[in-house]
This record gives structure tokens, C-alpha cells and sequence, in this order.
């Protein structure tokens, strides 16, 4: 008989928690058992209309959902931890957040964005961060390639990850290497029908193309998101619009030996005065990235991430929300970006001061806003081509794979007035 009415107490006392709560908190802390899938419940509940706000600098970057039955089923379906809240904690958090005195500030999110991955059909052998790291936290996303983006599909979209990429046309510079192994031939021959398919003579005037239908989406108010090589290699393509900087293995013909001197670097995003190393057997690009000439070994590559002003800087705000402030390194064929090459107004988010390398950075282009984040894995140091993917179920807190959420949610907040 007691151990029945201790049962009735204890079942009383949950379900007067459950009707008198009106929030339901995601704390992103140390405490959160999936940071990752927590973004998925966020987004989810964007999508169900529910009131959702992102507390940002709140233990580390909470999410407070209006409570329904439905989301707490979603956070025990998906392992995602939470705390249910009643009015009166509601109040106290955010008096908390709106003192002018704290580091703080709540954004709602009201717009689920619509999530575009640029990638192509065929499987190559190596996997992408942002299409895994989206899988594993039940993020719905579209793939388009070539095609669809020469023929505007981009208009239906608010968000663009651009996949592990070569806009120069030279094929990742993977011929030294991989010229006679059947996953390079294959794509050489898929990238030459398209270009041929849609009117271009070679790859690397489509893949230009592409570039500035890309630049049009960004500069229209869509959000663009790049890592490894499609960070450097885009701004590269942009720059040489008019110019030939492929060299005959890629396209049929020599390159321009005077393409240097004829680069326009006001057509690009993120990067100015960089030097393009314009022999076909290196891996490299350019000088943007640092992966040849930097110092750093697995056991000292780290990169901080900056601390803004949560009422004033919201955007920057948004994009270092983490649990931790500084951030493990991991290589990449765009490991890092040379800080002298960056352009002035750019945002840096993320660096390693002492080696003078950029691992994260956002910029503005008209209505629209970017981000460059150096690296291809953030929990494989060096990643190889044919290496497995990386199984996020073993990094469900993973630091580096949370600034990518980061740039996928923060599309959805609310456009507040800029404090004059």
C-alpha cells in the first residue's frame, strides 16, 4: 500500500510538471548528451510552426521550444537531452539574457530554411561533411549539380552547401595521382558531357558559369556555405572569368602564361591578391590555402573561436555558438586560409593567431551572406581519398561539426533592427 501511494505521489508530481510546463529547453552545454541531432530538433520544430527561440551564449546556445507532447517525443526518439520549464523559469531566463550587462540574447527562428547541396550524382571516393552531418541530424536537403543550377533550380532555395569542389575546371588537381584511376576518368568524362550538354566547349568555362549563378543566388539574399577546396577554388574561378588557367591535361590547351597579372580579384568573395601556382602536378591552387607550408602537427593544430557581442553582432553570434571555445584542426585539400590574402570587411570567426591561418570566416555579397570553413572532416584529421566515412554516432558532441549546424540554422532567425 505504501509503495503504491509513493507510485501515485511520483506519477502526480510528473504529470503536474508536464501541464504546468510551458517550455521545453535543449541546453547545449557540456550536459547535452547529441548537440548534433539537437539542431534537428530545432529545425523539426520550425517546421511544425512551433515557437522556437535560440539562447544565444545561454549554456552554450540553448533552444527554447513552446512545449508540446509532440517535440518531447522527439527529443526521446532522437536522444536529444531537455528540461521542462514552467513559466516562472521562462521569466527568469530571460531577464537573464535581455540584462544589458550579459553576453547574451534570444533569437526566434521562424523560417525552416530550404536546404540545397551542391554535389554530384556519381559517387566519388570521399564523403562530405555537410551532406553527413545533415543526414545524422534529420535535416531534409536537396542535391543539385551542373544542370540544375544552369538552369536556375537555385530560385527555390534559402541555403547552398557547395560540396568538396573544383570551379577551376582542373578536376580537383587530381590528374598527378589519379589520372588512370576509373573514378577520375569516369568523372572527366560525366563533367566534359555535361559542359558539352549545356553549351560550354570546356569544363572550366561551365564550372565559371556555375560560379557566378552561384554569386547571383548569394548577392540576392540566399546563404552560401563552402568548405575545403569550394571555398578557395570558387573565389579562384570568379577571379579568372576571361582568363585561361587550365593547363593542357585539363582542357586541350595551355594556360594563359600571363594569367596572374590578369586576375580580378573584385569578383570575388572572400580572398585578394593570391598567387596561383600554375603547375598542373601540384595539389594546390593558389596560395590561399596553407596545407604546404604551415608548421602545425595533429597534436597543436587548434583554432579559437572569436566571442562578439551577442546584441550587437547577432550574425557572427549565431555562427560560434559551441560548447567549446577552441576548436580541434583538421586538413583538408583547403586546410586553411593564409590571413594576409583575406579581404578587408570579412568576418573572421575562427584562427589559429599564432600560425596566422583563418579556419572559419563570413563575409556579406549584396541581400546575401556566405561562410568559408577550412577542412574537410571535423573528427578525421586527415581525411584520404577511399577513406570510410567518419560514423557521427561516435562524435554526437563534436565541436567542429556544430559550426556547420550553426550556418544551417541561422537563416531561420528573425530579422531584428539594426541597433543605430
Amino acid at each position: 500500500m505504501v509503495l503504491k501511494k509513493s507510485f501515485l505521489v511520483l506519477f502526480f508530481l510528473a504529470f503536474t510538471l508536464v501541464v504546468k510546463a510551458s517550455s521545453l529547453l535543449i541546453y547545449m552545454d557540456e550536459d547535452q548528451r547529441n548537440h548534433l541531432k539537437a539542431y534537428g530538433i530545432a529545425y523539426w520544430s520550425i517546421k511544425q510552426q512551433a515557437e522556437v527561440s535560440w539562447l544565444l551564449n545561454y549554456r552554450g546556445g540553448s533552444f527554447l521550444i513552446k512545449y508540446s507532447k509532440e517535440v518531447e517525443d522527439e527529443c526521446k526518439t532522437r536522444g536529444v537531452s531537455y528540461q521542462l520549464l514552467a513559466d516562472g523559469k521562462v521569466t527568469a531566463i530571460l531577464n537573464e539574457i535581455s540584462d544589458p550587462e550579459v553576453n547574451m540574447e534570444m533569437v526566434k527562428l521562424e523560417k525552416a530554411p530550404k536546404i540545397a547541396v551542391y554535389s554530384p550524382k556519381s559517387k566519388l571516393p570521399w564523403d562530405d561533411a555537410v551532406t553527413m552531418v545533415l543526414t545524422y541530424a534529420e535535416i531534409p536537403y536537396d542535391v543539385l549539380y551542373d544542370d540544375e543550377v544552369l538552369k536556375d533550380k537555385l530560385v527555390g532555395y534559402d541555403w547552398l552547401h557547395l560540396h568538396h569542389e573544383d570551379f577551376t575546371g582542373q578536376y580537383g588537381r587530381f590528374w598527378s595521382a589519379f589520372r588512370n584511376v576509373s573514378w577520375y576518368r569516369d568523372d572527366v568524362k560525366a563533367q566534359e558531357a555535361t559542359a558539352k550538354r549545356n553549351g560550354f566547349a570546356k569544363v572550366s568555362q561551365m564550372k565559371l558559369a556555375v560560379a557566378k549563378k552561384m554569386s547571383e543566388f548569394c548577392a540576392g539574399g540566399g546563404f552560401l556555405f563552402a568548405m575545403c577546396s569550394a571555398t578557395d577554388s570558387f573565389d579562384i574561378a570568379l577571379s579568372a572569368d576571361g582568363v585561361d588557367i587550365c593547363e593542357k591535361m585539363f582542357d586541350g590547351d595551355a594556360a594563359d602564361p600571363n594569367a596572374q597579372s590578369k586576375l580580378k580579384f573584385s569578383n570575388t568573395f572572400a580572398f585578394k591578391d593570391f598567387r596561383l601556382d600554375q603547375n598542373p602536378v601540384n595539389y594546390e591552387f593558389s596560395d590561399i590555402d596553407v596545407t604546404e607550408t604551415r608548421t602545425l602537427v595533429q597534436t597543436n593544430d587548434y583554432f579559437t573561436l572569436f566571442d562578439f557581442s551577442a546584441k550587437w553582432d547577432l550574425v557572427p553570434t549565431m555562427l560560434t555558438q559551441n560548447h567549446e571555445k577552441v576548436i580541434k584542426g583538421f586538413m583538408g585539400q583547403t586546410t586553411a586560409f593564409r590571413k594576409s590574402v583575406i579581404k578587408p570587411g570579412i568576418t573572421v570567426l575562427g584562427e589559429n593567431k599564432g600560425a596566422s591561418e583563418v579556419r572559419y570566416l563570413h563575409g556579406e555579397i549584396g541581400k546575401g551572406q556566405f561562410t568559408f570553413y577550412g577542412g574537410h572532416d571535423p573528427e578525421d584529421y586527415q581525411h584520404a581519398v577511399g577513406d570510410p566515412p567518419t560514423d557521427l554516432n561516435l562524435h554526437p558532441n563534436s565541436p567542429g561539426y556544430r559550426l556547420i549546424l550553426n550556418n544551417v540554422l541561422f537563416p531561420a532567425a528573425k530579422k531584428k533592427p539594426q541597433k543605430t
